[in-house]
């Protein structure tokens, strides 16, 4: 169990049962916790500071959470996005220019700064869904929750899966 005391009871987390998933939001972000990710859908009409809320939450928690990507541009501007915080995981020539891989560490508020631009910069076009990478254990989701639930407006807990015996045995 974890430290933290509460009196939202629903949302602790019950070993020994294994968890599967831990949902949370509101009606415009939905958070999907697992122990090796946090899948997050972005609704069109979330504000700036609201993404802004939950990146700099993530990395509250856990600052090892990374989020990866892949784009494709000249060489010139490979280093721009390294300026940028980005971290460059691999590159090779590709039709129309470099196939670039980058991690996003969620410990480089540089590097945040300019996540939360680009997700701004998707919403305009309509919703978007990004995957951040972290090691998350059930201790690390509640203090997620709660640093979410404690700092932004109408945040929720949605539901909470865990694994059936089946799963946890294979």
């Amino acid at each position: 169990m974890c430290a933290q005391k509460t009196q939202d009871e629903e949302a602790i987390i019950y070993p020994p049962q294994s968890l599967g998933s831990f949902e949370m939001g509101r009606n415009d972000v939905n958070l999907v916790c697992t122990y090796g990710k946090i899948a997050v859908w972005f609704g069109r009409k979330v504000p700036d500071y609201i993404i802004a809320q939950i990146l700099i939450g993530i990395s509250k928690v856990d600052q090892s959470t990374v989020h990866e990507f892949e784009i494709v541009c000249s060489f010139d501007e490979i280093t721009e996005y390294e300026s940028k915080g980005y971290t460059l995981v691999s590159y090779g020539k590709t039709a129309g220019g470099y196939r670039v891989n980058y991690s996003i560490p969620f410990s480089n508020k540089k590097a945040l700064f300019h996540l939360s631009k680009f997700i701004l910069e998707e919403l305009q076009k309509g919703e978007t869904r990004k995957d951040f990478y972290w090691n998350g254990n059930d201790c690390d989701i509640q203090r997620l929750y709660y640093e979410f639930k404690n700092n932004i407006e109408n945040w929720e807990l949605k539901a909470i899966n865990y694994k059936t015996e089946s799963q946890t045995s294979r």
